[in-house]
Order: structure tokens, then C-alpha cells, then sequence
């Protein structure tokens, strides 16, 4: 989902999708900082195609930042028998997330957790992460992604890309349900 789309929702100060969601901020009538979520979800054949890129198997770790409704990492689980951490903002995804991870069976694979996704306190242990977030925070993200985690983590990342990095050569536009999705792949060097 593209800013232009929610300007309409109210003043909008700053735009940026977590994960599956959009977040919005902006300045509420007594000009305190506000913040409205939009979830967003992923296809799932979006979400099948971002794994392959990533070329994920069982001795990764996917995070997914901003995981919505748990899909990414629970798929990762489920269908190639990785482990997993997803963290969104919203307690309403979590409880999303926690569902789709026991609707799975993959309980003992997958981790939820509530929490800012530009401040995950494990990131070193991720070997492949997922992103679906807006320039903004793709741009805040880049520095931390370089800095904590290791070489040779793979990140895919949904419509957005990191401002500075290039990619490895593997961008894929693929036709989902309703668009094209635009996809990028990525290695920490």
C-alpha cells in the first residue's frame, strides 16, 4: 500500500509499512505525535515466492519484522522446517500471528513477539530476513541490517528497497491475487 493512497485518512506526517501493515503518523489536535496501523497482508503465493528467493531451509532462522499475521515465518516452519521469530507492533497481530503458528502446528519452530521492529534485541541470529516496509523505514532499517547481522544473511524484501544497497541481481516481478509485487533479494556482505 502506498502513502499517496492514505494522506486522505488525516495530516500525515511520515508513512512506513511494518512487515504486513501500514503505519501511519501524524499530529492528532493537540499536536502530540499519533499513530494509526493498517493491516496489510502479504499474499500467500507473495509469501511462498519471497521464501524460494531467500532459498530458505531448515538450518535458518527467518525473522520476519512486522510478521502481521505470522504467514512468512510460520510458512518457512511448516513448509521447509526453519525456525522463526516474527515481531509486529500490533497486539491485534499477534494474536493473528499466534493463531496462524498453532493452525500450523509449528509451535515449536516459531517464536511471536510484540515489539519495534527497528529494535529487535537478537538480530545477529537471523539468517534470513523478511521485510514488507515503506522507503522510510527501509532507510532507517539499512544501517542496523548492515551493522547486526552476520554475512551471508539473505533478506527479501516486498515492493520496497533499501535506499543505498544493491541488490544481488535477484528482483523478481511477480503477478499476485490483485497486483504485481515487486521483490528483492539481498546479501549482508
Amino acid at each position: 500500500m502506498r502513502c499517496t493512497r492514505l494522506i486522505a485518512m488525516g495530516t500525515l506526517v511520515g508513512c512506513l509499512v511494518l512487515g504486513n501493515q501500514a503505519v501511519l503518523t501524524g499530529q492528532n489536535k493537540d499536536d502530540k505525535p499519533s499513530t494509526q496501523i493498517i493491516y496489510v497482508p502479504t499474499p500467500q503465493p507473495v509469501v511462498d515466492k519471497m521464501l524460494d528467493m531467500a532459498k530458505v531451509t531448515d538450518k535458518d532462522m527467518v525473522f520476519d519484522l512486522g510478521c502481521g499475521d505470522g504467514r512468512v515465518v510460520a510458512t518457512a516452519a511448516k513448509k521447509y522446517g526453519a525456525k522463526g521469530v516474527g515481531i509486529d507492533i500490533d497486539p491485534e497481530r499477534i494474536k493473528d500471528s499466534l493463531k496462524t503458528v498453532k493452525d500450523l502446528g509449528v509451535e515449536k519452530l516459531v517464536e511471536i513477539r510484540q515489539g519495534d521492529a527497528l529494535n529487535v534485541r537478537d538480530l545477529e541470529k537471523a539468517t534470513v530476513v523478511m521485510l514488507y516496509m515503506l522507503d522510510d523505514f527501509m532507510e532507517k532499517l539499512e544501517p542496523i541490517a548492515q551493522k547486526r547481522l552476520p554475512k551471508g544473511a539473505r533478506i527479501v524484501t516486498h515492493d520496497f528497497k533499501f535506499p543505498n544497497w544493491q541488490t544481488d541481481g535477484d528482483v523478481v516481478e511477480f503477478q499476485g491475487p490483485d497486483r504485481t509485487h515487486n521483490l528483492f533479494k539481498y546479501t549482508v556482505k
